[in-house]
């Protein structure tokens, strides 16, 4: 009885050699020669009767038959992929691997005493964890999940809140010694504010006040400005260099301290939301759907014994 998909080897070592960029690196990856690998691709390539990619001694291309034939492969191999995540943990106890991409304000301040509390109950799941501020494509890179802050745009992707995160503005005590205490959002005009570069958009972020019961934004300008990751706004406030706008959760034990001092407290009340996402298409394993019922769960609660 012959088998109808006794090329699937070869298929994976197409896939990978484009993944990685080329033959010599597709083999390294697969503990392979860059020989075998060649003849793989040239045997896939004969079997569909269409050339996949272009070889010339610098870079690999990929042909328009190469690009749909990877876009059909991935989504073919992610449905398998699928398959084993659902029936993981169907019966005993979770197993398997979830990929979560978080921001570095949640990956350093909110998520830490979650991700304890679901390794414990579920020791036997992998989390692997990139905590970066880059945006990731889920699907392209192979994310089960992902935090973002803000609003969801209409991605496709579906989302889940996990909370409207308190923001707050604060300064270091030798700042303010310095430069006094700001009385009102006007004041911080005569103020060293710390702006932040939204990576979305590549512009500073609005700060967000309420006074009187309207919503009001504010753009602060300064000569410092920072980019990539928002947590070095804090830390910069916190070395007396100016005042600066963040979430609640990040500077709570820096204000008990006394490292830092809240301030404005009269027009605060504006929150922006955390989300967790996923993608529609996906199957999600029991290890996944696991996690984000802890996740949802821990802020519903209160955020729990150890984010308070």
């Amino acid at each position: 009885m012959s088998r109808r998909f006794d090329y699937l080897a070869d298929v994976e070592v197409f896939v990978t050699v484009v993944e990685k960029g080329s033959l010599s690196a597709g083999a390294v990856f697969l503990a392979t020669t860059p020989s075998v690998v060649s003849r793989a691709i040239s045997r896939l390539e004969a079997r569909l009767g269409v050339q996949l990619l272009r070889r010339t001694t610098r870079r690999l291309s990929l042909t328009d038959a190469g690009v749909l034939y990877l876009e059909q492969s991935r989504a073919a191999f992610g449905l398998i992929d699928d398959a084993e995540r659902t029936i993981q943990g169907q019966d005993g106890e979770l197993s398997g691997r979830v990929r979560l991409s978080v921001p570095t304000t949640y990956g350093h301040y909110r998520l830490p005493a979650m991700l304890a509390r679901f390794t414990r109950q579920h020791p036997q799941v992998r989390v692997e964890l990139s905590i970066s501020n880059r945006n990731v494509d889920l699907v392209a890179e192979g994310f089960d999940l992902a935090i973002r802050l803000g609003a969801l745009p209409d991605s496709g992707l579906i989302g889940r809140k996990l909370e409207d995160a308190n923001l707050c503005v604060v300064a270091g005590p030798d700042y303010l010694r310095r430069a006094g205490t700001p009385q009102s959002v006007d004041d911080l005009q005569r103020h060293a504010c710390l702006p932040f570069v939204m990576p979305s958009t590549g512009r500073v972020g609005p700060w967000l006040f309420r006074e009187q019961g309207e919503d009001r934004e504010w753009l602060p300008s300064a000569n410092i400005q920072v980019s990539d990751d928002v947590l070095g706004i804090v830390s910069l406030a916190e070395q007396g260099l100016g005042i600066c706008q963040t979430y609640d959760f990040i500077v709570r034990e820096r204000i008990e301290s006394g490292r830092l001092v809240r301030l404005l407290e009269q027009s605060g009340g504006r929150s922006r939301p955390f989300s967790v996402i996923y993608p529609p298409h996906r199957q999600l394993s029991a290890s996944a759907r696991a996690l984000i019922d802890c996740l949802t769960r821990e802020v519903s609660q209160g955020a729990g014994e150890g984010l308070d």
